[in-house]
């Protein structure tokens, strides 16, 4: 029976964050995976062809570059092998009529570009990226503080300290404000409205939801100030470096090890027990990396909670499907018209704002879109050590789809009984493939292989990843910010005493920020509450956080 002082169970990226933090505060912790990798949606693997590495899932690093837990343990990091890239072009978008307006990690390029595109679209850029820097701060800190709590109090009397009643009004309003709202009160051209306008999937959002017009404006600042870094040699590399990270400071990290239940004792959670019947005792942590109705409906008794808990994590919604599609090409593709292409790592290739708005609304009425919004990524623009010298990588993410597909908009394919069968995740790849190779003039006669992950190939690989959804859980405002992940706990607290919950189903939501992985690393590490009663000035205080 083996005693640790955390147990955590999934390997995601914020499970592996707290670890690291909790591992080098001197916390002797334990991960428990059940799969055979480590990472959750962070995998990189050869599963084309022999020297093609792809990332199989997520691949994109701008959110955990930018992080409060990168900037903490950046060192360390480097120190094990972790090393990002990036270039100086971040972004595209690329039109059915081949119009490509690009996003530059330069500020005054990209205000040249759009003002050449469209007479004051530079301009109005210019006056966002100052608008937004004047607020950052306020905008990166709701995203990394525990809302319900006195830090999320504390917070609160900060901005209103700085913005007063009617700066916070305000505040709010752009903070609850859509994405389509935005791109279109500050662009007077559709072609930068489309420019920006995809980046609202990557937040598990449509344009006219509420909330997505912070989202996207923070995704688009970020992407200017960072660009699209990834790590050489692939997204593995930040997991391998965080796993020796924690086991250098003496922790365990074990794959094939399933959680059956986590044991509690007088309402505290005192550790788990294993499919195998092994037991993994906690003396002062169990962290789970998981959703909300495997916490609550299978890992925990029902006489452990309080009422009202598991109603409301059967109410616990999931939001769109997602689909990767992993391509291995013999050659360098020959993007028609735009040779620049070749050179940007992601690309969104959509009709533009419109025509993201109709694809998530033929999805969420369990329609296979028409014209779904492609999500292109080149990783050898950036590292070319992902695939032997002259072969390039495809890595396509559509974010638009069904869980259980009901009919088709195009009325092209028989979608059956809704099941994502292989014969129907092959059929709509050939679709998204057909629109590709109208792009680029190579396609067909380069492809070696093709690798296609379904909806339903993607639960049967990441259990959090229910009905394909990429993001755990939908990001719908009623389900986010104080009402995630549950409106009548919306904490990383649960309600048995030393139990915690993190990942992409509890706030500050998805991404590969480690957000909440770092939000409950900072609250076991903090000192008692007598003590910082105690230490009423701060030179007098001594963070174990950043030790």
């Amino acid at each position: 029976m083996a005693e640790y002082d955390a147990v955590i169970v999934g390997s995601g990226i914020n499970s592996l964050v707290a670890a690291a933090f909790l591992a080098k505060a001197g916390w002797h912790v334990c991960i428990l995976e059940k799969n055979s990798w480590l990472g959750g949606a962070i995998q990189t693997a050869e599963i084309t062809e022999p020297g093609f590495h792809h990332d199989v899932f997520s691949g994109w690093h701008p959110l955990f570059a930018g992080s409060e837990a990168y900037r903490l343990l950046r060192n360390d990091l480097e120190a094990r092998g972790l090393e990002y890239l990036k270039t100086d072009l971040a972004a595209a978008t690329l039109y059915p009529n081949g119009v490509s307006p690009f996003l530059y990690t330069s500020h005054d390029r990209n205000v040249q570009e759009m003002e050449r595109i469209a007479p004051g679209d530079g301009e109005a850029w210019d006056h966002f990226v100052k608008d937004f820097t004047r607020r950052a701060d306020l905008i990166f800190s709701l995203l990394g503080t525990e809302l319900w709590s006195p830090a999320g109090l504390g917070y609160a009397l900060q901005a209103y300290r700085r913005m007063k009643t009617r700066g916070l009004l305000e505040f709010t309003h752009t903070v609850l404000s859509t994405c389509r709202q935005w791109v279109e009160e500050t662009f007077t051209s559709s072609v930068h409205q489309g420019l920006f306008a995809p980046w609202v999937l990557h937040t598990g959002l449509g344009p006219e939801d509420a909330a997505s017009g912070i989202m996207t404006q923070t995704i688009a600042y970020s992407l200017e100030a960072g660009g699209v870094p990834v790590p050489r040699g692939g997204s593995a590399r930040l997991v391998d470096a965080l796993v020796q990270l924690i086991r250098d400071y003496g922790g365990t990290c074990e794959t094939g090890q399933e959680v059956e239940k986590i044991l509690v004792s007088q309402r505290q959670a005192t550790g788990v027990r294993l499919v195998n019947g092994e037991t993994m005792l906690a003396r002062r942590a169990v962290i789970c990396n998981v959703t909300p109705s495997q916490l609550y409906l299978r890992l925990l008794d029902e006489t452990a909670l309080p009422p009202g808990i598991r109603l409301a994590a059967r109410r616990f919604r999931y939001g769109r499907a997602a689909m990767q599609i992993h391509m291995a090409l013999s050659e360098l593709p020959r993007w028609n018209g735009v040779p620049q292409l070749l050179h940007t790592p992601l690309i969104h290739i959509t009709p533009g704002l419109n025509g993201v708005s109709r694809a998530v609304n033929e999805a969420e009425r369990g329609l296979l879109p028409a014209e779904a919004t492609i999500v292109c990524g080149q990783p050898l623009s950036i590292d070319s050590s992902r695939a032997p010298a002259g072969r390039w990588i495809l890595w396509l993410q559509l974010q638009e789809l069904p869980t259980h597909p009901q009919g088709d908009a195009n009325n092209e394919v028989d979608v059956g009984n809704g099941a994502w069968t292989e014969d129907l995740r092959e059929r709509y790849a050939d679709r998204i493939q057909a629109v590709l190779e109208r792009h680029i003039a190579n396609l067909r006669s380069s492809l070696l292989r093709r690798v296609v992950l379904s909806p339903a190939d993607l639960e049967q690989a990441n259990s959090n990843l229910v009905g394909g959804d990429p993001y755990s859980g939908s990001c719908q405002i009623d389900q986010s910010y104080l009402w995630r992940p549950l409106p009548n706990h919306p904490s990383h607290e649960t309600p048995i005493h030393k139990l915690y919950q993190i990942g992409a189903s509890t706030y500050p939501g998805p991404g590969l920020g480690a957000g909440s992985g770092t939000i409950v690393a900072r609250a076991l590490l903090q000192q008692p509450w007598p003590q910082r009663v105690l230490h009423l000035f701060p030179f007098m205080q001594k963070s174990v956080f950043v030790k």
